[in-house]
């Protein structure tokens, strides 16, 4: 069985009605493409502007109940696609960076606002979220569980790590930033240690400080009944805007995780108390210790 991921590695636009537009245009595209769910890099309704000013910042969120956000609901069930939007989402505090899921028939399975924030960087204006969360997809041929973690999620094994223990066999990232080969690296780790893939959806070269290279890692270091390695890496963008599709053989990646030692199989959680003591911190030395 596989399933079919359609990356829209796309431009914005200059406000939230043209990103909408352009939005649903690439949807369209990726539905004839054959795809079975469209994911949005990072922060799509405003792409990706934060602007200093926490007040300007807030006047950009926008609420999961918006029009925006209801109309990818709506065109998800129209399409029969599900659609994983991205928003800089209103909040009582300050704004979220955040993701809804709409499965086919339009529901929302899934919503998730990235917990760690690049509070070093314009992502201060932003507030963090709470947890990690997974759901199942059905996407009519059968059902995948899923989960999601945004951008520099990908620098922190725990993000993935909590997804698999929660059951994600899938991991769909949004993501603005430039893709080079160690953080390409970051994403085929979180997929090899956790034996799950992980697709991720970059804005194109031409959007600031990002290059494209959308990515899929299947999760498949190698095959039983084969002899060597292989490269998880299943698909990768181009630099260039477009809709870009890739299939992910859920079987293949099932049948691993069943045969082989990573994941969950052999961890000592135990003796990681450390890793939840709040009143741990890194010792690494820098202006940055806690973010």
């Amino acid at each position: 069985m596989e399933i079919k991921i359609a990356f829209i590695q796309i431009l914005p636009g200059k406000d939230l009605s043209e990103n909408f537009s352009l939005g649903k245009k690439a949807c369209i595209e990726a539905k004839e493409k054959g795809a079975d769910v469209a994911l949005f890099p990072e922060m799509w309704s405003d792409g990706y502007y934060l602007p200093p000013d926490q007040e300007e910042t807030s006047k950009l969120a926008i609420s999961r109940d918006s029009d925006f956000v209801n109309g990818f609901r709506d065109l998800a069930k129209e399409l029969q696609m599900a659609i994983g939007i991205t928003f800089l989402e209103s909040h009582d505090q300050k704004p979220l960076n955040s993701v809804i899921f709409f499965d086919r028939n339009g529901n929302n399975i899934l919503h998730y606002s990235k917990l760690h924030t690049c509070a070093f960087d314009a992502e201060i204006v932003l507030s963090e979220g709470d947890d990690f969360r997974v759901a199942d997809l059905d996407f009519g041929r059968g059902t995948v569980k899923f989960g999601s973690m945004i951008c520099f999620d990908r620098e922190f094994p725990e993000s993935a790590r909590i997804l698999m223990l929660k059951g994600a066999e899938l991991i769909l990232a949004p993501n603005a930033c430039p893709m080079e080969i160690n953080r390409l690296s970051a994403l085929r780790t979180r997929a090899y240690e956790n034996m799950v893939a992980v697709a991720t959806c970059n804005y194109p070269e031409g959007q600031p400080d990002c290059n494209g290279r959308s990515t899929l890692f299947d999760g498949v270091p190698w095959l039983r009944d084969q002899p060597g390695v292989r490269d998880m890496c299943v698909f990768e963008a181009p630099s260039e805007p477009g809709v870009y599709v890739a299939t992910l053989d859920l079987d293949q990646l099932r049948a691993h995780r069943n045969d082989d030692i990573m994941g969950d199989k052999f961890r000592h959680p135990e003796k990681y108390a450390i890793l939840s003591d709040v009143n741990v911190r890194g010792v690494i030395p820098g202006k940055f210790v806690h973010w």
